[in-house]
């Protein structure tokens, strides 16, 4: 039986305006390997969402699979209105650095793809090729407001079974999955607490940054999308209420001029659990490289 391939845990100390704080990362794949990726889950969810992509494509790429600040193994931040894409991009930036690497390639789920824009907007960026998961420079008022009305509510569950249909229910968007597929989406999102209960992972006091930025329409960034200089890749969920198609047919136009693939019978966002999803980010991230 093959062996299965499981990541290393590893941290590094990171800087914020209001003191230190350790941000916690799954390293897959031969750490001496200079082609990297690193892969940023969306608002509430963990480095965990990346497992099989990670295991798909580790004999490619040394991956490394952040938990961003107050999600996961991560620190919380001391002042939540610090949870922001100006911190996080600072993180991912000092975690590059502790990578020891001139260059990354770069899959972002949601916020992930938020963050991965805004870094591969910058100027001598290390961001070489940029996936773009249902994620994008327009995102609708009407998505912000939904994910508003549930982020930092952390329902306590009895049994982990109650958790899964939570899940099922809220994470619908997701598309169709397998009853396993569902249980590790919920499995990686929970933690025990003192009591026995399970409860989601994540500090609450994300809401409060998130539901202060959230603007009187929908949110506009097209200076950072026509910032990006380098090959990118847009993975959009048919039926996603976040990411438009009209969005989507500009990014192929301006800036990067960016690939899309639109994934059917899925909303916000691909879980990009199955050799499809995660076929269409491979043959993305291979092309044009030296076998």
């Amino acid at each position: 039986m093959a062996d299965v391939i499981e990541p290393r845990r590893r941290s590094v100390q990171c800087a914020s305006p209001k003191g230190l704080h350790r941000i916690a990362y799954l390293e897959w794949g031969d750490p001496r390997n200079r082609d990297v990726l690193v892969c940023v889950h969306g608002l509430t969810r963990s480095a965990r969402d990346f497992d099989e992509l990670a295991r798909s494509l580790c004999s490619h790429f040394r991956i490394a699979c952040p938990d961003l600040a107050g999600r996961g193994d991560s620190d919380r931040l001391a002042d939540p209105m610090l949870y922001a894409v100006p911190q996080y991009v600072a993180d991912m930036v000092t975690l590059i650095a502790r990578l020891d690497t001139e260059s990354v390639h770069w899959l972002g789920t949601s916020l992930g793809g938020l963050v991965g824009m805004a870094l591969a907007a910058q100027a001598g960026t290390p961001v070489k090729k940029l996936v773009l998961n249902d994620s994008g420079p327009v995102i609708s008022h009407a998505s912000l407001e939904r994910i508003g009305a549930y982020v930092g509510k952390t329902p306590l569950f009895r049994t982990l079974q109650d958790a899964v249909q939570y899940m099922r229910t809220v994470a619908a968007p997701f598309g169709p999955h397998s009853e396993a597929q569902w249980r590790f989406l919920t499995e990686t999102w929970l933690r025990k607490n003192a009591d026995g209960m399970f409860q989601a992972h994540y500090d609450p006091r994300i809401a409060e940054a998130f539901r202060a930025a959230i603007p009187e329409k929908d949110m506009v960034l097209w200076p950072i999308y026509d910032a990006v200089r380098c090959p990118t890749l847009v993975l959009r969920g048919e039926k996603s209420d976040l990411l438009s198609r009209d969005t989507t047919t500009e990014m192929a136009r301006r800036g990067p001029k960016a690939k899309v693939v639109e994934i059917p019978g899925v909303g916000h966002a691909p879980t990009l659990l199955g050799a499809e999803q995660i076929g269409i980010v491979r043959d993305f991230l291979l092309q044009g490289e030296t076998p």
